[in-house]
């Protein structure tokens, strides 16, 4: 699940917008590379090449215009034997290589994190078609969603579908039915190519594991091995309600044991707060009254539909959720009513994305499913409605089955889950085993959508163990299941029975 709705497209957008883009190179050449180094704050110095691919907008129209990928390539300190690692960002509209240009900590633990690789080889990360700083960037703007009523997912259909024709409009110079999953491959192989590398292995999660299998599906001969973490399969891009709420039930669990929280608890737990919350928004939806930091007033109107993709809020870091959900069982509702604010106004949206998702689509079984899931009641339709309404309009084609259903592959694959993760459950990874004879899955507990390494932070031979399989493909130093320590949970910013 990579965006459950247009709202939280533009606030994922607009959170993750882009530095200003320098200059690019021509087109002219098939790949061109600089070459840079850096000292990090902590005295390592980066040597790194940094460069641009021109690949076919259309590859499948033969006088398609050219397109701009950006990627970089850190060489291994001394010969590994192994081949490269293709490092595959998520998204998708994700861009990474700000990482050799800004200097704030997250971009310094990157470039730390991606020197690391050098024990299992060279590293090579290589940005998205249509969402790259060497190239094009993708975006469209969506229309505020009015304050003064509820919220709901078919409203938020029609504002996809409107956004689709106007990227569509806005857009004519370009080819965008171009921007399916398998050109996204065809790129990461060209690199490969132009790099000189006979075989490569894979390293990608979320979006990026679902590149990293793409590759696999059509380029199979290329793939040494691969390691993918918070997996989203070919035909899982818009996920299992019940997978997801079962998530929300696992943190739910350690939360009902935390000491800090048990003032706020009502009898039966996080669970019993949801279902009074589900019922008390059923009935009837609340105003509340809240003013920005410029000192504006704004009276937001919440309803059933607003709650539903609340409760996933604040589970990218599950140690926030409980208080949050506490603080809506208690009737403050001002925290949630200025993000509502935040989501509902006007902002970009990546393109990439609702491009690529229509493309993949889902099979049928998997329609039917998701749209009878026992947990719509509860979380909706907002991970799917609006994607599945607005296909039609996007100009991508409906691959089919024949690329979405998985299928028996050989390819040696570890995968790392969290099963925390509430955007790509894993369940995803479950599924997928049975078609992967060579893999080797590791659950980590407590762990979020988050990577591989990070999810494997709290062991330290786990990770060693990920890149001696990268090196030599040997799997007997990895574990099956990883726990992570239960977090100290915030609490309400309020003092218990502090009811609204």
């Amino acid at each position: 699940m990579r965006a459950i709705s247009l709202l939280a497209c533009m606030s994922t957008a607009l959170a993750c917008a882009p530095a200003p883009i320098a200059a690019q190179p021509a087109l002219r050449q098939p790949i061109v590379i600089e070459s840079g180094s850096l000292t990090l704050t902590s005295g390592e110095t980066v040597q790194y090449e940094i460069g641009t691919l021109s690949v076919p907008e259309n590859r499948n129209k033969p006088l398609s215009r050219r397109i701009g990928i950006g990627f970089a390539r850190i060489k291994a300190p001394r010969p590994t034997g192994a081949p490269p690692i293709f490092w595959l960002p998520g998204g998708p509209g994700l861009t990474v290589l700000g990482a050799f240009t800004e200097k704030d900590g997250a971009a310094q633990a990157r470039l730390r994190s991606w020197m690391s690789f050098g024990a299992a080889g060279d590293l090579v990360v290589i940005e998205q078609r249509g969402y790259t700083r060497r190239g094009e960037m993708l975006v469209e703007t969506a229309d505020a969603s009015p304050l003064d009523k509820p919220a709901s997912a078919q409203d938020d259909a029609l504002a996809m579908q409107a956004l689709a024709r106007r990227a569509v409009a806005h857009h004519a110079d370009k080819d965008l039915s171009g921007y399916t999953i398998d050109a996204f491959a065809a790129d990461v192989d060209d690199l490969r190519k132009a790099l000189g590398y006979s075989r490569i292995s894979l390293f990608g999660g979320s979006f990026g594991s679902q590149w990293a299998l793409a590759v696999m599906r059509f380029h199979p001969e290329i793939v040494e091995r691969a390691v993918l973490s918070s997996v989203e399969p070919l035909n899982n891009g818009f996920d299992m309600p019940s997978h997801v709420f079962a998530a929300l039930q696992r943190i739910a669990y350690d939360a009902d044991r935390d000491p800090g929280l048990a003032p706020y608890l009502p009898k039966g737990g996080m669970m019993a707060a949801i279902r009074a919350l589900h019922r008390r928004f059923a009935a009837e939806p609340t105003r509340v009254t809240i003013r920005d930091a410029q000192g504006r007033t704004h009276i937001v109107t919440l309803g059933a539909q607003d709650l539903q993709r609340a409760l996933l809020a604040h589970t990218a870091d599950a140690a926030e959720w409980p208080a949050f959900i506490l603080s809506l069982y208690h009737r403050h509702y001002e925290q949630w009513a200025r993000e509502t604010v935040a989501d509902r106004s006007a902002g970009a949206v990546t393109l990439i994305g609702p491009l690529v998702d229509s493309s993949l689509a889902m099979s049928d079984d998997h329609a039917h499913l998701l749209w009878t899931d026992p947990a719509v009641e509860l979380l909706g339709t907002w991970n799917f409605e609006a994607n599945l309404a607005s296909a039609p309009e996007w100009p991508t084609p409906d691959m089919g089955d024949a690329v979405r259903l998985p299928r028996v592959t050989a390819i040696p694959v570890v995968f790392v889950h969290g099963d925390w993760d509430t955007s790509t459950p894993v369940e995803n990874t479950l599924g997928l085993m049975p078609y992967f004879p060579n893999a080797h899955a590791i659950r980590v507990h407590r762990a979020g959508h988050d990577g591989a390494f990070y999810q494997l932070r709290e062991s330290a031979a786990a990770k060693r163990a990920i890149y001696d399989f990268l090196r030599t493909g040997e799997t007997a130093g990895l574990p099956t299941d990883v726990a992570l320590p239960a977090p100290r949970f915030e609490v309400p910013g309020f003092p218990p029975g502090t009811v609204r």
